[in-house]
């Protein structure tokens, strides 16, 4: 297949699904990504997440997985992800700081900036299909989904966040965020902007580098006040690149040629 990704964009479909039970509970995503004669299956289990949050990360795994630029289709049973999307939801929520409206914060923003991140990479669409309809390599997701969130090597949703109503009550109230302005933290100290407890940094517990992992973050700022978890792109490091001494483009030519 090697000798084929020179000759333009290939075209893959992938599908995903996301379950948390209960929700938020013990949750895992399942992805099949499909090239002509070639398939793979993904899938992974976290702790404590929430359906949501499972939906968006398959999807993101199954992007992830991709070595090249590609073009072609995701299928999704999640509304929410799908619609976000097609709808053009995301794209807003991003100009504006990531809030909803004037009041209301996007939720599982993490998730989503990870997305656009691989998304734009890519000629990709979104297609809503619905669930447990007898499709089969849904139906197939939904297993590996299942799966994995039942299993016994279940991790850490870093960026899952349940807030401690008690905290946030004695927190001081978030400043207003001006329109179209881009908040992000850097450092450690700053007031959390959503809470204004100063935060902290934090490196992350000992993982084992999965095979298609492609980066990894150093560390991260993390505020005890309202539990948030903030990634920075400073700590960003990229793995190939990093094992070889090549810079980020170089690093993904270096590939098997495989496409995922």
């Amino acid at each position: 297949m090697g000798s084929e990704m020179g000759k333009g964009i290939k075209d893959v479909v992938i599908y995903t699904d996301g379950a948390a039970e209960p929700n938020p509970g013990p949750g895992g995503y399942g992805v099949v990504l499909m090239c002509g004669e070639h398939r793979r299956e993904l899938s992974e289990g976290f702790k404590r997440t929430t359906n949501n949050r499972m939906e968006l990360m398959g999807v993101i795994a199954g992007l992830e997985a991709l070595k090249f630029k590609c073009s072609g289709t995701v299928y999704s049973d999640s509304k929410y992800v799908v619609d976000a999307v097609t709808l053009g939801w995301v794209k807003r929520w991003e100009e504006n700081n990531w809030y909803r409206n004037r009041k209301k914060e996007t939720k599982n923003i993490d998730l989503w900036q990870r997305f656009l991140e691989v998304f734009d990479k890519h000629e990709i669409k979104l297609v809503w299909v619905k669930g447990h309809a007898g499709i089969e390599e849904n139906e197939r997701c939904d297993q590996l989904a299942v799966a994995a969130a039942m299993g016994d090597d279940l991790v850490d949703d870093a960026g899952y966040v349940e807030v401690d109503r008690d905290v946030m009550s004695k927190a001081k109230p978030a400043r207003p965020v001006k329109r179209g302005l881009k908040i992000t933290h850097k450092k450690e100290g700053e007031p959390c902007r959503h809470c204004q407890m100063p935060i902290e940094k934090r490196a992350p517990k000992k993982k084992r580098i999965k095979r298609n992992q492609t980066y990894y973050f150093q560390w991260h700022l993390y505020c005890p006040g309202c539990k948030r978890t903030y990634m920075v792109e400073e700590a960003k490091c990229f793995i190939e690149a990093e094992r070889v001494g090549l810079g980020r483009e170089d690093a993904d030519a270096c590939g098997d040629g495989s496409l995922f």
